[in-house]
Parts: structure tokens; sequence; C-alpha cells
């Protein structure tokens, strides 16, 4: 086992998936900072829905990328990272430097998609039952849209794949074994 490296533990994947749950666990086992995306992104601009209501959904991928790229550059030391849920399936031109840092962030080997079953269908099902948990839940059917366009991208993207419909314990170890294994 090698020691931790600066490079950041990167948690992608759908709405859901466990990224904030689990990227707080990993990031308290490892005793480094954890960083969610979507709420830096709300302490800058406020309520993300109210946003894209108001801007459009470009702005915000085009405002998202730019923070991701910023928080990526800062030299704090090593962190865990949940990146919003669409972030590897952004369109490549909403932002100049995306197609490269969206490569970057997928060939990293502590790069990991968090995602419910590899099974489309169970991945499916699980991710809209989740999301309609929370306050801010699209209808089903809308919620069901969006993993059925996605699962396709997460699934294709080289980052290995984390099934989250385990125990929270399970899914730590996984990947904390990897991380201190990629180093």
């Amino acid at each position: 086992m090698g020691t931790m490296d600066s490079r950041p533990i990167t948690l992608a994947g759908p709405g859901g998936a466990g990224k904030t749950t689990v990227g707080t666990l990993v990031a308290e086992r490892l005793g480094i900072a954890f960083v969610d995306l979507d709420r830096r992104f709300a302490d800058c601009v406020g309520n993300i829905s109210t946003y894209i209501t108001r801007f459009g959904y470009d702005a915000y991928t085009h405002q998202n990328v730019h923070l991701c790229r910023s928080l990526l550059n800062e030299d704090t030391g090593r962190s865990v990272l949940a990146l919003s849920s669409g972030f590897m399936t952004y369109a490549p031109q909403v932002h100049d430097d995306y197609a490269r840092l969206r490569q970057a962030v997928e060939q990293c080997p502590t790069t990991f998609i968090l995602i419910p079953s590899l099974d489309r269908e169970r991945c499916v099902a699980e991710t809209v039952r989740r999301q309609l948990s929370r306050p801010f839940a699209r209808s089903a059917a809308s919620e069901e849209a969006v993993i059925r366009e996605r699962f396709p991208v997460y699934m294709a993207l080289s980052a290995r794949k984390i099934e989250t419909m385990r125990t929270l314990p399970v899914i730590v170890d996984e990947i904390v074994r990897a991380v201190l294994h990629a180093v």
C-alpha cells in the first residue's frame, strides 16, 4: 500500500446514487475534506433550480464546469469531490475546458462512478425511488427519462463503477481500498 497523493477522489453518477453520503464517509475514514460541487454551487449562486429557471441549463452547466475546474486547481490537499449528477453527461461545448476536464476526471484512477446497479432496469427503478424521496424531485416520469438517458453514458465511462444498492460499509471499504492501491 502506498501513501496518499494529492489527486482528488472524485465521485460521479446519477442523482440519488449516494455520492454525498458515501463521499462524506470516505472522507471521514481517510481524514480528508469532503466537497460537494452542488453545495459549493449553491453557496455561490443560491438555489440551483432557481438559477436554472432564471438563466437556463446551459448557463448552469457552464458555471458548474468553471467552479469544478477552480476547485480542482485549488491546492488544498487531497479531498473527496462529489460531482453534480449530470456533470459527466454535459454537452462537450458547455465550456472551453469541459472536454479536457471530463477526460481527466474519467481517466483518474481515483474517480468512481457510483450507480445503484449495473443492471439498467434495476438502476432506473432504484434511482427513481431515491430521487422521489428528495424534496426537489421532478416527477417520476421525468426522473425516469433522465436516468434512462444518462445510464449508458455512465456505463461507457472508463472509471471504476461502484454499485450502491449494498450496505454503506461495504461501499466505503471498496472505495478506500481502491484509493489506497491507486497511489
